[in-house]
């Protein structure tokens, strides 16, 4: 190579601008999932409860991954918040997705009845309950 070193035998990458290689991940990232947005089509608070509507027999395979996983996991009522943790994915993701999936009727979304500005007791120590058993 005519008086320059290689990337192998010097310290430097043959040119500034090349991209290093990188590892092949399998996690999408969360703009991907819903599409670039973020915010959710209906207003809903994460303490809010989501359950399935769809039965336990069917077919849900020719939905995405995401929407396989939240239906799954909404045979139990959960809350936004649950959900969002037992996916590891950002809030504001699951957000969108369940207001998605709630506008497309794969599962329903149960808000929080406010007393005086107040979020129900029993809802939030149901959650607490919930988020303690993960």
């Amino acid at each position: 190579m005519s008086g320059q070193q290689g990337w192998a035998g010097d310290s430097t990458p043959p040119h500034p601008a090349a991209p290093r290689p990188q590892k092949q991940s399998s996690l999408v990232r969360p703009y991907a999932v819903t599409g670039g947005r973020t915010a959710p089509r209906m207003k809903f608070a994460m303490e809010a409860l989501v359950s399935s509507v769809t039965s336990e027999y069917q077919d849900i395979s020719l939905l995405s991954p995401e929407y396989q996983a939240i239906i799954q996991l909404t045979r139990n009522v959960r809350s936004v918040a649950e959900i969002s943790a037992l996916l590891r994915q950002p809030l504001g993701v699951v957000r969108v997705l369940i207001a998605d999936m709630a506008s497309e009727g794969l599962i329903r979304v149960h808000q929080p009845a406010l007393d005086a500005g107040k979020p129900d007791l029993n809802l939030l120590e149901r959650v607490l309950s919930g988020l303690r058993r993960l």
